[in-house]
């Protein structure tokens, strides 16, 4: 587990901060009605800063209850997680979903508890109300071709949790496909 932690969390975790603190001081702050954006790939692929305080595809963005529902959130899931990779839960595929989520909910995390300090608008603010300011900085914007689906703006830690989840759930499919096997195997005996 440590060695994992150490090869693959920590260094996507420091790509993912890297990455969007870049983004953070290359940019300006977005406001309504203004996104700035760089297009890389025209139609295609874009640079954007984008403040998202909600969760997956920014939904709760904008509410007042999601900066707060969303700072406990990742808290839990770092337990989960420590508590079923202790367990062994992960096998196969899976073994690799652990550090990936951590380096995620600890990218994204981090984002939710140092970026509302750093906003323009806050800087007389009192101490809690920069806290549930915090947002995660989001930055790749991509359109999907032949179906011309413009993606919701995502990071580094948000792909880490999304290829997590992808290898999850091909475990589950693949120790489902075991378990059909073995049944079938055992009814024909």
């Amino acid at each position: 587990m440590i060695q994992m932690v150490l090869w693959v969390t920590i260094p996507l975790f420091i790509i993912d901060q890297i990455s969007k603190w870049w983004i953070v001081m290359n940019y300006a702050e977005p406001f309504p009605g203004f996104e700035p954006t760089k297009v890389i790939i025209e139609g295609y692929f874009n640079i954007v800063r984008r403040h998202n305080q909600g969760v997956a595809f920014g939904m709760g963005n904008g509410s007042t209850w999601a900066p707060i529902v969303f700072l406990f959130v990742p808290i839990i899931a770092i337990f989960l997680v420590s508590y079923f990779w202790k367990k062994g839960a992960f096998t196969g595929p899976s073994k690799w979903a652990p550090p990936l989520l951590l380096a995620g909910v600890f990218g994204n995390l981090t984002d939710r508890l140092l970026q509302g300090f750093f906003l323009s608008s806050n800087t007389d603010e009192p101490f809690f109300t920069r806290l549930l300011h915090g947002y995660v900085v989001d930055f790749i914007d991509v359109t999907i071709p032949f179906i011309n689906y413009r993606w919701p703006a995502f990071n580094v830690a948000d792909s880490c949790i999304c290829i997590a989840a992808s290898l999850l759930f091909i475990s589950a499919l693949l120790e489902g496909k075991d378990e059909l096997m073995a049944k079938k195997q055992a009814e024909a005996e």
